[in-house]
């Protein structure tokens, strides 16, 4: 029998195939069989899981409505594979699992295609797919409230709620496309829709580390950076108008309990920066769930709602804060720190009330874009040391049986850019926290009102405007106008999802609503 020799190449390219094989044996499909030690053995699935994120570094991605979030469960304590530790918190054995990068992708098995419906003579509705699940901070674990999520080249976007979470809706012709997700101080990270869609996810973000090679260490006078941001914003804001879609939010907390909440879908018409009339708005959906069994709501009237989200627009209405050139100026600029907005370094110009000045006045942070002076965000107070003072500012309307007074007033008000590199208000939020006192009594109580709004897609606009009959008074008040809650009401409009707090008053009202 002739012996067939081997090139050395074939031979090493055999024995690489081996020790692949040999080593995928000992490390178990990738890691599945990888040994962990489980402490706690009860909580939530997704508290778990995210015990088991914290040992591997691995990142879930599931169906929510395949693993339950919020299930308590309770496994024993000890050691198990990741495999076996998935399957036990999960109750699912049929699981599939599979890596991609970080992430560790959990599905169920395909079934066959279902049969084709016919097609009839109506139009199709278009499909969505959905993008969902919570931003945190890598290293604390803490959720990030107001991360901006983001598919850029479709303009469509939200913001992360106070417990971290999203849901963004996007048209199936979006699958290829790519979500963004960004925070102040944070490293940006992105990861294809088709990967997480219709899945629940953890996304971490990294603090960014500014190092020295990325800063030319130069004096900045914050004066002249706030001055020089005012001056380009021809270059870096809209002049043509331009339609946004939006959706908007207010609450109000009495006692810490949530005791009304109103949402809607607005059409706004931004004007441009440089016109002197105000932007015109059109409410598209709205409704408000009340907790019909709070005996002490208060009724009054406070400068909060959507004519405070379109005045916080500071780039077209211009605060005392922003014209330090002014003569007379009541304020004082220093610069304090370097940051990062959504990969850009940012100044971070503080301001502040200057001494001897008694009036209730504002003090905070601008952070302006070091090379190209755009205001990227701004984060600012009424100064706590006046703010009593400044009650009549906030409260147009008293109520009969209560006396308000200002505990606090803050806001924050940040702007993106679009392809075209021209900035937008991508969101504003505001809270106002109130002592309330009931007449004739010596115990107060705490009010909190607050509100938020997220631009949500951004298109050009035609010149037209809303029509006149069509508009929304900018001093409306939506918690006057009494709504159902419909638990499908938002089909697939892009939202703030409710936080673990809210979600009490929402499920009271379906409740109710159900009987």
């Amino acid at each position: 029998m002739k012996t067939v020799a081997l090139p050395i190449s074939r031979f090493l390219l055999c024995l690489l195939l081996l020790l692949s094989t040999a080593l995928r044996a000992e490390g178990g499909d990738d890691g599945l069989d990888r040994k962990l030690s489980m402490k706690n053995s009860k909580g939530t699935r997704y508290q778990l899981l995210r015990q088991v994120s914290d040992q591997t570094g691995y990142l879930f991605v599931y169906d929510s409505q395949v693993i339950n979030n919020d299930e308590p469960v309770r496994i024993r304590k000890g050691e198990y594979t990741l495999r076996e530790l998935v399957y036990a918190i999960t109750g699912n054995r049929r699981l599939r699992m599979e890596f991609l990068g970080n992430h560790l992708l959990l599905t169920l098995p395909e079934n066959k295609p279902a049969t084709p419906r016919p097609a009839d003579s109506t139009l199709a509705a278009p499909a969505y797919f959905t993008v969902e699940g919570i931003v945190y901070d890598r290293y604390t674990k803490e959720p990030l409230t107001s991360a901006t999520v983001s598919v850029k080249p479709a303009g469509i976007g939200t913001v992360t709620n106070f417990d971290g979470r999203f849901r963004i809706a996007l048209a199936d012709s979006l699958r290829l496309s790519t979500v963004h997700i960004s925070h102040l101080g944070y490293e940006n990270t992105e990861i294809q829709a088709t990967i997480v869609a219709n899945k629940f996810s953890d996304f971490e973000l990294e603090p960014k580390v500014i190092t020295l090679q990325e800063v030319v260490v130069r004096a900045v006078n914050p004066v002249q950076a706030v001055q020089k941001m005012i001056q380009t914003r021809e270059k870096n804001y809209a002049i043509a108008p331009e339609y946004t879609t939006a959706f908007y939010r207010e609450g109000v907390e009495h006692k810490k309990k949530n005791v009304d909440l109103t949402e809607a879908v607005l059409r706004v018409y931004k004007v441009g920066y440089q016109r002197v009339y105000p932007d015109q708005v059109k409410l598209i959906k709205m409704r408000r769930i009340i907790d019909k069994q709070e005996k002490d709501t208060i009724l009054t009237r406070v400068k909060s709602g959507v004519q405070a989200t379109l005045l916080l627009d500071l780039v077209k209405n211009l605060p005392e804060f922003l014209q330090p050139d002014e003569a007379g100026c009541p304020y004082v600029y220093a610069h304090t720190d370097i940051s990062v907005i959504d990969g850009r370094l940012a100044n971070v110009i503080s301001f502040e009330q200057q001494d001897g000045r008694k009036e209730p006045l504002y003090k905070g942070q601008l952070y302006i874009d070091t090379e190209n002076y755009a205001l990227l965000e701004a984060r600012f107070e009424m100064d706590p040391r006046f703010v009593e003072k400044a009650t009549p500012m906030f409260v147009e309307k008293q109520s009969r049986d209560y006396k308000l007074t200002l505990l606090k007033a803050a806001y924050v008000v940040s702007y993106k850019p679009s392809d075209e590199g021209v900035y937008q208000v991508n969101h504003v939020r505001g809270d106002l926290e109130f002592r309330a006192r009931r007449k004739h009594q010596w115990f107060s109580s705490t009010l909190k009102v607050w509100f938020e709004l997220v631009n949500c897609k951004v298109e050009p606009g035609d010149g037209q405007g809303i029509p006149r009959n069509e508009r929304l008074p900018q001093r409306a008040i939506f918690s006057e106008t009494a709504h159902s809650y419909d638990a499908n009401f938002w089909g697939h409009f892009n939202v703030i999802l409710p936080e673990d707090k809210l979600k009490e008053l929402i499920l009271q009202n379906l409740e109710e609503t159900n009987k």
